[in-house]
């Protein structure tokens, strides 16, 4: 007689998941380390930079269609204007936030005393960053260039533009909007399937930064290293809790409930463009509109970045200031938030914060060297500054939509994380016009 079990299969969520590979990389970097496995180190670095190529092929693509789609979407929202100018109010407002919090607690703990480094152990950067080249190299010498160099910045120039001549042009870009569509659809779905590589991405890239740096190059940035993280973590656990709380009028966990995979993600792969598709996803999910979602995650994936480009460059010039023996004053910290607001897409989703903090320093005349003394730490400060940036690239929506009477409160009440690789659609009606 047959015997009947009602046993499920068990599956690992995917938190779990990429806390593993996070303990794992760990434990093996630190073997590779200390018992100077050299295979072990290779392996683990081919794994990393495999996972992070795998990103980087979908990113220029992805943002063209993306930035194209988004824009041409905003024809189906009532107020668009309202809504996209709302948006870049708030990117301004909590960016500012978040580099007055990193210009205190760099004032308060002074990171470049006590590390031992000199002006002699920095170096010249590879690549600058100045007004002018940030104001010219927005606009590209050709169409190929953009995408073969991953000129993030350019690429969203282009974008731009052909989605405002495709709304100008109306009926007649149909055609062109559907198979834009279409790709972007495409490309989301192969990216789903290089995010479920991420624990795996985590092996390798946690463990390479273990294998390579130690725990001593940590040690001699320990300062300069908490600060970030302190600077990161008061901007996500306290000023964005806050906000939700007052601004919006929403329960801060249940934010935190349901972004938390593209939190977590961000954290592992440092790239807030590769991340950005399932930044929309979560933000949907909260209860924004889609059609104004589309529109304000890749915008932010781009140029929202309030740990990147606001806490480390206010930290990491008070940082430089301290090594090289330069006095900052009230103008120069000023300069600091006035680069931070407006010279954020800089740092254009995927290049780091290298570029804002070159920026930042030529602006206030600091050594370009002091760049130099930053980049082997970058790595580990990166994976907290990037979870930061998409953090707010969900939390601005959220906050815009709930001022302008569009947040879905009950599917932000009831957002949940659910496994990513298939996207979840809800088909909703056309944005009503704000109250």
């Amino acid at each position: 007689m047959p015997v009947s079990t009602n046993t499920k299969s068990f599956k690992v969520p995917f938190w779990a998941q990429i806390i593993a590979g996070l303990f794992l990389g760990v434990a093996l970097g630190w073997i590779a380390r200390s018992q100077d496995v050299s295979w072990l180190v290779t392996t683990l670095e081919k794994i990393g930079d495999v996972f992070v190529g795998l990103l980087k092929l979908a990113v220029a693509p992805l943002v063209f269609f993306a930035i194209l789609v988004s824009i041409t979407n905003l024809r189906k929202v009532n107020n668009a204007a309202r809504l996209a100018s709302r948006t870049l109010l708030w990117f301004m407002i909590t960016s500012l936030i978040a580099v007055a919090i990193g210009l205190v607690i760099g004032l308060v703990t002074n990171p470049g005393a006590g590390t031992g480094l000199t002006p002699r152990d920095g170096e010249l950067p590879e690549k600058t960053g100045s007004w002018l080249d940030f104001l010219t190299g927005i606009v590209p010498t050709d169409v190929i260039t953009p995408f073969t160099e991953l000129n993030v910045l350019q690429i969203v120039f282009m974008a731009a533009v052909a989605g405002i001549a495709a709304l100008q042009l109306g009926e007649k870009a149909q055609p062109i909007l559907t198979l834009s569509e279409s790709v972007l659809e495409l490309l989301q779905k192969a990216l789903w399937w290089v995010i479920r590589l991420a624990p795996l991405g985590t092996v390798g890239l946690i463990g390479t930064a273990i294998a390579t740096y130690g725990w001593d190059l940590i040690g001699k940035y320990a300062t300069f290293t908490a600060d970030i993280y302190v600077g990161c973590a008061i901007v996500l656990f306290v000023v964005y809790p806050a906000l939700l709380a007052t601004v919006a009028k929403a329960n801060p966990l249940q934010f935190f409930k349901g972004a938390w995979p593209a939190i977590q993600l961000a954290f592992v792969s440092r790239s807030s463009v590769g991340t950005m598709p399932l930044t929309q996803k979560v933000t949907e999910r909260l209860g924004v509109p889609k059609e104004y979602a589309s529109f304000a995650v890749p915008f932010g994936a781009t140029t929202k970045m309030d740990g990147c480009a606001a806490i480390y460059p206010a930290i990491a010039a008070i940082f430089v200031a301290q090594i090289f023996d330069i006095q900052l004053n009230v103008g120069d910290y000023l300069l600091i938030a006035f680069v931070s607001v407006v010279g954020s897409a800089a740092t254009a989703g995927l290049t780091g914060a290298t570029v804002m903090l070159t920026l930042t320093l030529s602006t206030l005349g600091l050594p370009m060297e002091g760049v130099g003394l930053l980049l082997a730490i970058d790595p580990i400060l990166d994976m907290m500054r990037t979870a930061t940036n998409v953090a707010g690239q969900a939390l601005v929506p959220v906050i815009v939509s709930a001022r302008e009477g569009l947040l879905d409160r009950e599917a932000y009440d009831s957002a949940h994380s659910s496994p990513i690789d298939e996207p979840e659609q809800r088909d909703r009606e056309p944005v009503p016009a704000a109250a």
